[in-house]
């Protein structure tokens, strides 16, 4: 492998034109696919082994075209105190307002609250619903902008009016300037790191590369495999991460192996060889996280985790091609500006900030390994009082009118008129059909929690019905759930009494399965991930207890960031201090994303710092000088890239919307734990307590794994780069 490696990096090198004009060839070829593809149909994924789903496929087998995921706007009207909206005043505005919706050319109707009776008991608020024939995506402007002057002229009359739905939704916005600040800040720390323009520059250049050939083949597949416009979203954050920081440690190494005397060329050969054979493994672990999320059974996860993984395998191409392509280019000018002005390359020194601290850590080793694991695990405490969910409206902030719709409904209707539960009734087997829905519908009626039923509604053929039920409580509230649980639950003996058969779906139910379903997957996802993981790092690391610890770490890492997400987004804790609104449910996949997300970049600084350490063991050095040695040359570009990684994610905290808050404070949170405390903490004391016992492998075991040479042994042997000078100078020809 390091062989292969160091000559396809001295060929880059050499021959990068060729390289160069290929990858733009790719990319050229990628982006006219993806320009002259046709656009991906509007597909809903399926929840396959879902009760939910189930019940809503029935629905779209007997009562065809109901199902229509038309855009729906929910315009919701309270009268000024002491007043009731069925007074003439104010009932002539709201039905003004109607007919004035139901005159716009994709809307498809506009319900009257007085004759829909969608008017609150104490007669204080009312609701109407307009429908568009078309997806929200579709709606022209011309179409948002007359139902909003509809709005605006009835809240001219002194009626407070608020919209909900998802024809006016603002999209949400992915961080905005924070974001833009985060990427900055990535900048100046390849700056800071490096010393250099163009070595600051230059990963992130091949990371771009790399996400637009990604998003070009997965725009040109979109649909050809029923790809929806979310698919890529995973694959770019991921990409763009993973092609930084693969970069950057091909980068690294090429200026390690100059500061040696190295030849430029051969500089580059050894670090495609060394560093780069690290990247061929790191990126193996990502990928096998990323397919991993099949296992979830989530289409969309599914989907998604593949073409991040095929992000990932691009972004590992890139480090290996292009990289040394474009260090032939510029193979000084990646150097630090006092090696350029002076013409001499000072390597590494024994006291650098990375060899301090592993001596600092040496020293001291049980001490450090109980306060990193006290601290981690003192961290996922929370993780024990995990909820799922899907936040809705009710986390928004009270400046939108998402949110005061939301909470004008909850207090005219109750909080769970939010989240009605559809029951969808099969009495296809009944005798009576009709006392068969009735029945089913007075039981429901009686369950704890049911504050009130809507009619049924039959079918053409009269087989099946279906019928709203309202829960007392909020659709994000824990009793809601176990009222959905208890409906459940009592259906066998329903079912047996009355011939017929019920489900219940419904946005809130859809959302309550996702999360058990997520949830229960959480610990099959995790066994397989890690242990795909584990037999990669055995035959990395030709150790059995390497690999081990590094998946104890994870776990530590991940938990303590998922309980540092229950802490803020659901217990509250410094909520105010990010923005968040309210606090409510965790987001039902976030977990699959942050175990996903992070286990990939924890395996990449796992796999660049341990490799070095076990380079320096398998050299000849002492386990203890083996990791001062490690930490030497890889501490500062592990920490570097842990920190543009904490400063991109960071950037979605600053977004409006709580669910990308959550999302971008977890992965901050991950990546700051995993790279800090378990990476520079936790590995060097438990690899300095077990000494030489790190590195056993047992006979049998080392006879049967593959030799895969990830530290450049054979490279030391064969010598392909030739031997280093005995004085670290640039050559005269490398000068500038």
């Amino acid at each position: 492998m390091a062989t292969f490696l160091c000559r396809l990096g001295r060929l880059a090198f050499r021959r990068r034109l060729l390289f160069v004009l290929l990858w733009v060839v790719v990319l050229g070829a990628v982006g006219a696919a993806a320009a002259t593809a046709p656009a991906a149909e509007d597909r809903t994924d399926s929840m396959p082994g879902i009760e939910s789903q189930k019940a809503f496929d029935l629905l779209e087998q007997r009562f065809p075209g109901t199902t229509a995921n038309g855009a729906s706007s929910r315009v919701v009207f309270v009268a000024p105190g002491g007043q009731k909206v069925t007074a003439t005043a104010n009932r002539t505005v709201i039905e003004k307002f109607v007919k004035e919706a139901a005159d716009g050319s994709q809307v498809s109707g506009a319900v009257d609250p007085f004759q829909a009776q969608a008017v609150s008991k104490d007669g204080s608020t009312a609701y109407s619903t307009v429908s568009f024939n078309t997806r929200a995506d579709d709606l022209t402007d011309a179409g948002r902008k007359h139902l909003e002057t509809a709005i605006d002229r009835a809240r001219d009359s002194g009626l407070t009016v608020e919209v909900g739905g998802t024809a006016l939704a603002s999209k949400p916005a992915a961080g905005g300037a924070a974001e833009a600040i985060g990427i900055g800040i990535a900048a100046v720390v390849l700056l800071l790191t490096f010393g250099s323009l163009a070595a600051a520059g230059l990963p992130l250049l091949t990371a771009v590369v790399g996400v637009g050939v990604s998003m070009a083949s997965i725009l040109a597949l979109a649909n050809a495999l029923g790809l929806s416009s979310t698919t890529g979203t995973l694959a770019t954050m991921l990409g763009l991460a993973v092609g930084i920081d693969y970069a950057m440690f091909v980068v690294s190494r090429f200026r390690e192996e100059r500061a040696k005397g190295r030849a430029p060329q051969d500089a580059a050969g050894l670090a495609a060889g060394t560093a780069g054979s690290a990247v061929v493994f790191a990126g193996l672990t990502v990928v096998i996280a990323l397919a991993g999320l099949s296992v979830v059974g989530i289409p969309m996860l599914t989907k998604m985790g593949l073409a991040a993984a095929g992000a990932v395998v691009v972004a590992v191409l890139i480090s290996l091609t292009l990289v040394p392509a474009l260090l032939g280019w510029w193979p000084n000018a990646v150097l630090a500006r006092s090696a350029r002005r002076s013409g001499r390359i000072q390597e590494a020194g024994e006291n650098n900030g990375g060899s301090r601290w592993a001596r600092f850590v040496l020293r001291r080793p049980a001490a450090v390994l109980l306060l990193s694991v006290v601290g981690l695990g003192a961290l996922a405490v929370p993780v024990t009082d995990l909820q799922l969910g899907m936040p809705g409206d009710e986390v928004k902030s009270t400046s939108t009118t998402e949110r005061r719709a939301y909470d004008a409904l909850a207090k005219g209707f109750g909080p769970g008129f939010n989240g009605p539960l559809t029951i969808v009734v099969d009495a296809k087997g009944a005798s009576d059909p009709e006392g068969a829905v009735t029945a089913i519908s007075e039981k429901i009626a009686g369950e704890k929690g049911v504050v009130s039923v809507s009619p049924a509604r039959f079918n053409a053929a009269g087989d099946t019905a279906v019928f709203a039920a309202t829960p007392a409580t909020g659709p994000s509230d824990k009793k809601t759930q176990d009222l959905v649980g208890a409906i459940r639950d009592h259906r066998p003996a329903i079912d047996a009494s009355t011939g017929a058969t019920f489900e219940v779906t419904g946005t809130t139910a859809l959302n309550i399965d996702i999360s058990e379903k997520t949830q229960s997957a959480l610990i099959p996802y995790l066994t397989v991930v890690v242990g795909l993981a584990f037999v990669l790092l055995l035959v990395v690391f030709r150790s059995v207890l390497v690999p081990l610890k590094a998946a104890l770490g994870f776990l530590l890492s991940v938990l303590a960031a998922l309980g540092s997400v229950v802490a803020v987004f659901q217990w509250g804790y410094g909520a105010g201090l990010l923005g968040v609104a309210e606090t409510g449910p965790i987001m039902n996949l976030m977990p699959i994303f942050l175990v996903g997300i992070v286990f990939g970049l924890a395996m990449d600084y796992e796999v660049f710092l341990v490799a070095r350490i076990r380079e320096a063991y398998v050299h000849g050095d002492p386990p203890g000088r083996a990791v001062t040695s490690g930490f030497r040359h890889s501490a500062r570009v592990v920490v570097a890239a842990a920190a543009i990684m904490i400063a991109v994610f960071s950037g979605f905290i600053g977004a409006g919307e709580s669910m990308i808050k959550m999302i971008g404070f977890g992965l901050a949170a991950a990546v700051l734990l995993d790279a800090f405390v378990v990476r520079m903490a936790f590995v060097p004391a438990v690899l300095a307590l077990l000494g030489k016992a790190a590195w056993w492998l047992p006979r049998w075991l080392d006879r049967a794994l593959p030799v895969v040479d990830v530290e450049g042994e054979a490279l030391t042997r064969t010598d392909p780069a030739g031997p280093a000078p005995a004085e670290p100078a640039v050559r005269e020809s490398a000068r500038i």
